[in-house]
């Protein structure tokens, strides 16, 4: 996994798929479909998928052909808001207050097809759903965002019925990490990283900043040995920010063993199984009082072996324009797409204002002129009230949209983290008219000179 893997942001997408059990019912809105098939056979834009990318696109191409005309695939009844995990995990958040009813979320209007895709058929402009159920397209949005593989770690998923474990992502185990974190009393404290690309890549060592924080809060650090153990080479894919992080991790005595990959949890006796990344089939075993999990991820199912996928199982768009390489009326966007930036939803932000140029030009046969630099977002969690906030482009260079030194932790940085983002994220990216901080970067260092 390259360096850019190890940056990220809290924006986060989808959740995974054997742990998807909303928490929330779902209840009637607009003119959405009920039945779990689609409403008509033919949309003008289907949309596959209903999280971060998938609704704001929705939104804006309802705006641009009609509600009538546009589709969303989704089987999933309750949204999550999902940057707020980290933060639930750490006790400083409800995870009530990361769900809304999928309902509420899609635009009005838009038929909502609550069912799952089985197939893809680009060459004749369709897709498959459960049942046999053939939709047609005129033009064809991919946002199925990214699978979590708890069952590629021996002992997992089944582990989570044992206590001291947890895992911010999902919202079936975020809760555990908070109870773990809560009843820890003396031992190993250890946060991990798999070996694969992954959503919210600053996630794992957020949690591990905040149990930080809690156990000095709690008088109970003394008896702590906190370890984040990854797979990764380097602990931030951004020279600036990863500086920074190293300084916290001095400064507060904890312990990062890079090239270490979680391969085997035995629940019942409380140890972890690592191995070597440099070194296959070399392993150690660490005894734990708790333990967080970041899953190995994939792309969906769905994708592998597909027309519209690369060689890897990720949807094969152009990295600027974010059209599909082979199908121009296909477009990609967020998690499930191979572009070379951290899958987040910070990125599907300025993803999403540049895909809908895009469309735009494309539907009056006029060639793609916006381009995506890459854009992503991290706001670090170090503290209950201290955020060092990263921002980079495709390139792991700072991309900042303050006129300050974002290395710093911030307590300002922290409050936008977990007060206004998400109001940002409910009323403006959801509703398609959030497209990124572009313009507030231009304004802010056009005010600077």
């Amino acid at each position: 996994m390259s360096a850019i893997g190890a940056v990220s942001s809290c924006f986060c997408l989808r959740s995974g798929v054997w742990l998807l059990k909303p928490g929330m019912q779902m209840s009637s809105f607009g003119l959405h479909t009920a039945a779990r098939c689609a409403a008509k056979d033919y949309y003008e834009v289907l949309v596959l998928g209903g999280g971060a990318g998938g609704i704001a696109m929705s939104a804006r191409m309802k705006r641009k052909v009609g509600a009538g005309n546009v589709a969303v695939v989704e089987p999933s009844k309750t949204h999550y808001y999902q940057p707020l995990w980290t933060l639930v995990g750490g006790g400083a958040k409800q995870l009530a207050a990361s769900a809304r009813p999928m309902g509420s979320v899609m635009p009005k209007g838009v038929e909502w097809i609550k069912s799952q895709v089985t197939a893809l058929d680009p060459d004749k402009n369709c897709v498959w759903l459960e049942n046999d159920v053939k939709v047609s397209y005129k033009y064809l949005i991919i946002a199925l965002g990214i699978s979590l593989h708890y069952e590629k770690i021996k002992g997992l998923p089944e582990g989570f019925n044992h206590p001291k474990i947890g895992s911010n992502y999902s919202a079936q185990t975020v809760e555990k990490t908070w109870r773990a974190l809560r009843d820890f009393k003396e031992g190993n404290a250890i946060f991990t990283f798999p070996n694969t690309p992954v959503k919210c890549a600053g996630a794992p060592q957020k949690i591990m900043y905040l149990s930080d924080a809690y156990l000095r809060k709690t008088g109970k650090r003394s008896k702590a040995n906190i370890m984040f153990n990854t797979s990764l080479g380097v602990i931030f894919g951004v020279k600036k920010y990863a500086d920074a992080l190293l300084e916290v991790i001095k400064d507060r005595n904890l312990t990062v063993n890079y090239k270490h990959n979680l391969i085997e949890v035995r629940a019942d006796k409380q140890e972890a199984v690592f191995e070597n990344v440099d070194k296959p089939g070399v392993t150690e075993v660490h005894q734990y009082e708790m333990l967080h999990v970041t899953p190995p991820m994939g792309p969906p199912p769905v994708l592998i072996n597909s027309p519209v996928s690369d060689e890897s199982g990720w949807v094969d768009v152009d990295k600027e324009t974010l059209q599909h390489k082979k199908y121009p009326n296909v477009f990609g966007i967020g998690d499930c797409t191979n572009l070379p930036t951290s899958k987040t939803a910070a990125a599907v932000a300025a993803q999403s204002g540049v895909l809908d140029k895009t469309i735009s030009l494309v539907m009056k046969n006029e060639l793609p002129v916006k381009k995506y630099d890459g854009y992503t977002s991290c706001p670090l969690v170090t503290g209950y009230n201290k955020v060092i906030l990263a921002e980079f482009d495709y390139n792991a260079q700072p991309l900042e949209t303050f006129p300050i030194d974002q290395s710093k932790e911030r307590a300002t940085m922290y409050h936008m983290k977990a007060d206004m983002m998400p109001l940002l994220y409910w009323n403006a990216l959801l509703k398609g008219y959030w497209g990124g901080p572009a313009p507030v970067r231009k304004l802010m260092h056009l005010g600077l000179k």
